[in-house]
């Protein structure tokens, strides 16, 4: 049987995304730093500032600690490219990366959305 964690160790994992978060970048490639986020493949950001990106921990399906995204309806764009990344960031470090559901071509011109989407530590 694999080990399984308490909440509050979870939730102490997860309020860095809570407390701490402060933009979401769109990138064109995978970022594994805070410097290819924010510059190296960054084509687009909505920022909120600190705290008010993701929710704080609550249970999740089927177990585990989740905390939730804010949905982005007016990200600026601010490089043309294929979009396939988003990037959680703070001030200076990368909180959390993924996968676009979908690559998207984006152009300076336009603003980009982004709909809500949970981050899970699983108990077990």
């Amino acid at each position: 049987m694999p080990a399984g964690i308490s909440d509050v160790v979870a939730d102490n994992g997860l309020s860095v995304l809570d407390t701490l978060t402060s933009h979401i970048f769109i990138c064109s490639s995978e970022p594994a730093n805070y410097a290819q986020a924010s510059t190296t493949y960054v084509l687009g950001v909505k920022s909120w500032g600190a705290g008010n990106v993701f929710s704080s921990p609550s249970d999740a399906s089927p177990n585990g600690r989740k905390v939730s995204s804010v949905a982005i309806t007016d990200g600026t764009i601010t490089t043309s490219g294929t979009a396939s990344w988003w990037a959680a960031c703070g001030t200076a470090s990368l909180h959390a990366h993924g996968p676009l559901a979908a690559a998207q071509v984006v152009a300076v011109t336009n603003t980009f959305t982004l709909a809500s989407f949970d981050i899970r530590l699983p108990a077990e």
